[in-house]
């Protein structure tokens, strides 16, 4: 049996999932989200948020989430903001950009886009001489956590979320990951100021215990027109969508989205000390269920035989970026065997 850690859903759904999809198997309601579980699990979800008035919709997974959210938002010639490491740049296929908007980068620091980054492109964009010949910076996309596993601060949040008001662009945060960055070591960003800071974001559910899922949440009162005919056209709404919606009223029934979550950063926790114990080094500082590791090609060839994870690319001739993930799901005897290996 191979040891898996290249993703944080390799396995299914979290039992209490299954259960409940189990339970409601045989039960008749409507379709396209218009039933009792996708009520609750809204009303739920506001209530975690601390957001009684915010608009919550259930998409099928990430991508979906992202490439709708965008371009419904997003007016014609407009484009979005984005760190050149956010995975709408890198790892979406164009999605967004098959949608008719561009991509609009930044250079990260540490995966992340910073208030001084942000500030410096929309300032020289609207004094420029040429605006008019170039794509809008319509909107700003963030991910927390990060593709390299980092986290924003409350500070970071708060000074990024001013700069998008001042300029009058919506902040969209993805947070496929979500429940990992609500939990890690050192987070002291919670789910209320998310809500309170952005005027989009979503809260993953793939990564996090869910079959599949996202559920998107509009904090202010900017929900596009028809939101749920715009899902449909892009392929994101679900007919059968009470499965989404009884997957997120289970996991936000007795805190279990936050709970389950605890177990990919305890699991990371043993794994990162081992790696340093053991001399190994760290591309980045990854506080989240996210490790990247910097491997010489001997040790990776020889890891590979037992173990799946992910190639990042080469650092040198000699040695290779590779990342370890933990989930939810990660038991702890795997991760004491990948301590053995190394």
């Amino acid at each position: 049996m191979m040891l898996h850690f290249e993703n944080d859903y390799s396995e299914i759904a979290h039992p209490a999932v299954l259960q409940r999809l189990v339970e409601t198997n045989l039960v008749s309601v409507s379709g396209y989200g218009n039933d009792p579980y996708c009520e609750s699990a809204k009303e739920r979800i506001r209530t975690a948020c601390s957001c009684p008035n915010a608009d919550v919709y259930f998409l099928v997974g990430g991508t979906q989430a992202n490439a709708t959210v965008i371009s419904t938002m997003l007016r014609q010639g407009e484009g979005v903001l984005a760190a050149d490491t956010g995975h709408i740049a890198d790892h979406e296929a164009g999605a967004v950009e098959y949608t008719g908007h561009k991509v609009l980068t930044i250079p990260h620091v540490n995966g992340k886009v910073t208030p001084e980054a942000l500030q410096a492109y929309l300032r020289a964009f609207h004094t420029g001489a040429n605006t008019d010949h170039m794509v809008y910076p319509g909107m700003l996309y963030i991910s927390h956590p990060t593709e390299y596993g980092t986290l924003y601060t409350k500070q970071e949040l708060t000074e990024i979320s001013a700069i998008c008001r001042e300029h009058e662009i919506p902040l969209f945060l993805d947070g496929a990951r979500l429940g990992y960055g609500l939990v890690s070591d050192g987070a002291d960003v919670t789910l209320q100021d998310i809500a309170g800071l952005c005027d989009v974001f979503y809260i993953g559910g793939t990564k996090v215990g869910a079959l599949c899922g996202e559920a998107v949440v509009f904090t202010r009162g900017g929900t596009p027109r028809r939101f749920v005919s715009l899902m449909k056209q892009h392929g994101a709404l679900l007919a059968k969508g009470r499965v989404l919606g009884a997957q997120f009223d289970t996991l936000f029934t007795d805190d279990l989205y936050v709970q389950i979550s605890k177990n990919a950063i305890e699991t990371a926790r043993i794994l990162k000390a081992a790696f340093s114990e053991k001399g190994y080094r760290f591309y980045i500082d990854s506080p989240s269920n996210q490790m990247f590791v910097v491997l010489d090609n001997e040790t990776l060839h020889r890891l590979e035989k037992d173990v799946v994870f992910s190639v990042w690319g080469p650092e040198d001739e000699n040695h290779t970026i590779v990342r370890f993930v933990t989930a939810w799901s990660t038991r702890m005897e795997d991760v004491q065997a990948l301590i053995a290996l190394l």
